[in-house]
């Protein structure tokens, strides 16, 4: 096998229970090899012996040599798992700021205190703080604030400065003041670009606490996948669906918390063509949900431990209802359903109970945890085995979990664990059942109607993706509650181990630039592109979005880029009755008349009919679908006439009405690449424009497709 030098791409989630190792074929996708260990909690070297156990069983089991892995990339808890457990350092910060009223106000801001991870146990992240003035820096002035702080209990060092991001000099001062001393460190203006002093040096010192941990873990890993043979660079997944090389995660760890949930998101886009989709992984305690649109995720600052921060994860939310929720009942109805799942009370779901144990079923109410309300049931045997039922019980009892999936269980078992209750309430088992899935669905309802509220989904459009083992024991049932499409594909319960696999390098600029000339946009797309470089991607790969808020003055600048040249072209190409079958897949039932309107080197743009309206898809060349609009205006020109076409359609693509006019949101398809941009005002808009499209030829054809957007 080793001796066919195929090209390999391996992906480690660590999740709660399991981490698994999936190892793919770089140029087809296909999964070569599986390999699952129970996550390493409790060894010296924390997660990290388990990524490098799955890993090397992944390589063994399937005759994978070293020299023929091209990529290995791993998720992490610990980021997350170190707020949460309060395993964390002592930070001083030195702050910096101008004389008079500036430093007074600075002064206040940059001495934010100890940073609460959990009130009620206590647990925090201590900080001390000292401040210098910028016309007194000196290094003695430096070397005595260092002793000072050190002097306290310091373990790691944040510089922080008012405006620093405008001028890093004072803050790169004092780092190289710390690295000589041997001490780790982070600068505020490293982490982001953005102002908000005291937001910036709480995430810094977030991002601090947690370096010491987080580079004795990397190292052991590095070192590990070293030994082993790899000769590539150790990814590491950031909480915003992309990975970056270990030397970058080195200095600025707090990137990979939230990157579990990410993995998932990445691996239902990558792996399963999932351009516009809610999108479910259901575990046995948790279920996340986020959202896909126009092949990209949802994306939001993160909030830790109740702060908010300058991270940017994927807007994923956390629900505590899942396929091993257990359910809690009063003496005439159900209650409600979790956060407690089945294992944290000890108990076997029901329908993975063999049937001949279950004889005289007793129903018991518990507490699964010290503090929980005691309304949880459970069912006691004739054996004394304790068993509970859950979701998963609930789902398999209605007939909704197809033998393929991995939630499916025993139908005779549940119905006989969940009878002694129904018959407590004076109900038949299939209503008990669906009373379960009622609970659940009415938390998710509300997920999903928020999340397609916040990111204007198409809710004729809209489907349901389920991942994870639980997937099953829900998705159904919302889905068919709510007249939603939905799909739980092949390998769900490894759909995070492939999306670590299939991630692309990720780094994200922001600043704030009231009014951006080109030449600032110019500016910070190249930062972009060289921070992508530095995390590891191909310069040849890079492709950077912009994004303009006009309310804040925020300009983003988003690049994204694989870590070699191949990686670009991983999928075959779909032909033009498999284009058009998935854009009517896409389109859903209620659209009509559908047919192929243009057609270029890169993209097949479907347009169809729907009452008043003018619904299209664009699908690329590799069956994603790339745009997704309810109501739509297309026009094909030349290069060269791009902005007056631009400007026609500014007007002729409004929507007017008495209290406002709604100006349309732009795509424009320039060969390969899709690019959309925000109305703003017509001027940004031209000058963001202008960025892709001036340096183009003049003669070359470009399809610009306006969004009419509806007055609220």
């Amino acid at each position: 096998m080793a001796g066919d030098h195929r090209s390999v791409r391996m992906g480690i989630d660590v999740g709660g229970t399991y981490t698994k190792c999936v190892a793919l074929d770089n140029l087809t996708h296909k999964i070569i090899g599986k390999n699952e260990v129970k996550t390493t909690h409790d060894d010296p070297r924390g997660v990290a012996a388990g990524v490098v156990e799955s890993f090397r069983n992944c390589l063994v089991e399937n005759g994978i040599a070293p020299e023929d892995v091209v990529f290995v990339a791993h998720s992490t808890t610990q980021a997350t798992n170190a707020f949460i457990e309060g395993d964390v350092a002592s930070v001083g910060i030195v702050g910096i700021a101008g004389g008079g009223l500036e430093g007074l106000l600075a002064k206040r801001q940059l001495n934010i205190g100890d940073i609460i991870l959990d009130a009620e146990v206590g647990r925090k992240i201590p900080v001390h703080s000292t401040f210098l003035k910028k016309k007194q820096l000196s290094d003695q002035t430096i070397e005595t604030a260092l002793d000072e702080l050190v002097d306290a209990g310091t373990q790691v060092i944040v510089a922080s400065m008012a405006f620093g991001v405008d001028n890093m000099i004072e803050e790169q001062r004092i780092q190289d003041h710390v690295q000589k001393r041997d001490l780790p460190v982070t600068m505020a203006s490293d982490i982001t670009k953005l102002y908000g002093l005291t937001r910036r040096t709480r995430t810094a010192a977030m991002n601090a606490a947690i370096l010491p941990k987080m580079m004795a873990t990397a190292n052991a890993t590095e070192t590990s996948v070293r030994e082993a043979g790899v000769t590539v660079p150790l990814m590491i997944m950031r909480g915003d669906g992309g990975v970056m090389e270990i030397g970058e995660m080195r200095k600025r760890p707090i990137l990979t918390a939230l990157s579990g949930p990410a993995a998932s998101v990445m691996g239902s886009l990558m792996y399963l063509r999932a351009s516009n989709a809610i999108y479910f992984e259901v575990g046995g305690t948790t279920t996340n949900i986020g959202v896909i649109k126009n092949g990209r995720p949802g994306v939001d600052y993160a909030n830790i431990g109740g702060h908010d921060t300058y991270i940017n994860s994927l807007d994923v939310r956390i629900l505590g209802c899942a396929g091993g929720s257990m359910v809690r009942i009063s003496n005439h109805d159900v209650i409600d359903v979790g956060p407690r799942s089945a294992h944290i009370a000890g108990c076997e779901y029901a329908c993975f109970t063999p049937e001949e144990e279950i004889v005289d079923p007793e129903i018991v109410m518990l507490s699964p945890k010290k503090g929980d309300p005691g309304d949880y049931v459970a069912i006691r045997l004739a054996n004394g085995k304790m068993i509970c039922f859950t979701n998963t019980d609930a789902a398999n009892v209605l007939g909704l979990v197809d033998e393929q999936y991995f939630a499916h269980g025993n139908i005779a078992s549940a119905r006989k664990a969940m009878k002694p209750v129904a018959d407590k309430l004076g109900i038949t088992i299939e209503e008990l059942a669906t009373k379960i899935l009622e609970k659940d669905y009415e938390k998710v309802k509300a997920c999903i109607d928020a999340l397609a509220e916040k990111y204007q989904l198409d809710a004729e459009a809209m489907r349901l993706v389920g991942c994870g083992g639980g997937a099953a024991a829900l998705v159904p049932y919302c889905a068919e509650k709510m007249g939603l499409q939905y799909s739980i594909p092949e390998n769900a319960e490894v759909i995070s181990s492939i999306g670590v696999a299939l991630a692309m390098v990720r780094d994200v600029v922001e600043r704030v630039m009231p009014t951006p000339s080109q030449d600032d946009i110019r500016g910070i797309k190249q930062e972009a592109i060289d921070q992508a470089i530095s995390s590891g991607a191909d310069p040849d790969t890079v492709e950077v979005h912009i994004d303009i808020d006009s309310i804040t003055g925020k300009v983003t600048a988003i690049a994204t880029g694989s870590t070699e040249v191949k990686t670009t072209d991983l999928q075959k190409e779909v032909d033009d009755a498999e284009a058009l079958e998935l854009a009517t897949e896409d389109f859903g039932k209620q659209v009509s008349d559908i047919k192929l309107i243009e057609k270029t080197g890169h993209f097949f743009v479907y347009q169809g009919t729907k009452k008043d309206r003018v619904p299209l898809r664009v699908v690329d060349k590799k069956g994603f679908v790339r745009v997704q609009i309810s109501n739509a205006v297309i026009s094909k020109v030349k290069a060269a006439d791009y902005k007056a076409e631009v400007e026609r359609l500014w007007e002729s693509a409004s929507v007017f009405a008495a209290d406002g006019v709604m100006r349309p949101d732009y795509f424009i398809c320039i060969g390969p690449r899709v690019c959309d941009y925000s109305a703003i005002n017509l001027e940004q808009l031209e000058l963001m424009m202008g960025l892709d499209l001036d340096d183009r030829e003049p003669d070359e054809e470009v399809v610009i497709i306006c969004e009419k957007n509806d007055l609220m």
